[in-house]
């Protein structure tokens, strides 16, 4: 594919089966199948928010895989560069949700297809031809072999002058302290924007205070931190302007899980369309709010319009011109 998209990013997607009901697995008799990955979900998000993306990974030659391709290619994204292997198994995983607020996962992901990927695996001018590179700090956790997928594909943006997001969505169980503190350091020195929660900039930096981390991610460099506060929404921090920007209130969490990603997704759409950096965080917070209010990891990722529509609920429906 030679056409330029405005987003690529990379990453395992999963096989999700999420109970309906509020028990503990041992008593759930029947899972509805989803699919569930941060990359995705964010490529799905910003597909739906207007923009041409692409989504690369490594599935296993199984039925899940070509489940998870058919369906993140029917929702607008661009998967043409994605790989199967018989290898290895696509990776499952298990959400148990007790409470709204009390959610468990459990993955079955070792030795999993995606973590089989490989530098040799990416297609160079794909990301070259991209404005932005969307990386997470889950898939380098995955392998040392995704872990090199990872930096050559940071090397292929910095070389060609893109635009590199970083969400650090640390996964402890997936790698030792030490390792994952170097590592994401390692990306976050590389990142452009780098979109971490206030507990994930706290271990990175080893700072404690919203600004204090902010600060001790940018660095020298010319970067733009956007830090998540929740329910409390985020602040932002580059060289030139500093600010909190307020989150949407929620009338019913139903599922956090997502959350973060529809939020990156706003914050990449808003990057884009070059808007002020306020109003792109301020969407942002809105898209975060809405997704915790639907069961699902990408059920609940907004279009545009709608999301319009939640900032502005007095103006009622509008033409959106993409």
């Amino acid at each position: 594919m030679n056409n330029k998209l405005d987003v690529v990013t990379l990453g395992e997607t999963m096989v999700l089966f999420q109970a309906e009901q509020m028990l503990p697995l041992e008593y759930i008799n029947q899972f509805p199948k989803r699919i569930g990955g941060a990359e995705s979900n964010v490529a799905i998000g910003l597909a739906r928010l207007g923009h041409s993306v692409g989504w690369f990974s490594k599935l296993g030659d199984d039925p899940f895989g070509r489940f998870i391709y058919k369906t993140i290619r029917g929702e607008g994204v661009d998967t043409s560069t994605c790989l199967f292997t018989g290898d290895a198994p696509t990776g499952l995983l298990f959400k148990e949700q007790l409470s709204p607020e009390d959610v468990n996962v459990y993955y079955y992901r070792k030795g999993s297809s995606a973590s089989l990927m490989e530098p040799i695996d990416l297609n160079e001018e794909y990301i070259a031809n991209a404005s932005i590179l969307h990386i997470t700090g889950i898939t380098p956790a995955l392998s040392e072999t995704c872990y090199e997928t990872v930096m050559k594909a940071i090397d292929i943006a910095k070389k060609n002058d893109r635009m590199i997001v970083f969400d650090p969505n640390i996964r402890y169980k997936l790698w030792k302290e030490e390792r994952a503190k170097a590592v994401l350091t390692e990306i976050a020195t590389q990142a452009d924007v780098i979109l971490p929660g206030l507990d994930e900039a706290q271990f990175i930096t080893g700072e404690s205070e919203v600004e204090e981390v902010a600060h001790a991610l940018m660095g020298d460099d010319n970067k733009t931190i956007i830090v998540k506060l929740g329910s409390k929404g985020a602040y932002f921090h580059t060289k030139d302007e500093q600010g909190y920007v307020e989150g949407f209130p929620v009338r019913q969490v139903i599922d956090p899980v997502g959350a973060g990603d529809g939020f990156a997704a706003g914050i990449i759409s808003g990057i884009l369309r070059k808007e002020p950096l306020h109003q792109v965080v301020k969407r942002a917070n809105a898209i975060g709010a809405m997704v915790v209010g639907t069961s699902g990891d990408v059920e609940g990722l907004p279009t545009f319009q709608a999301v319009e529509q939640f900032m502005n609920p007095g103006d009622g429906p509008r033409d959106v011109k993409r």
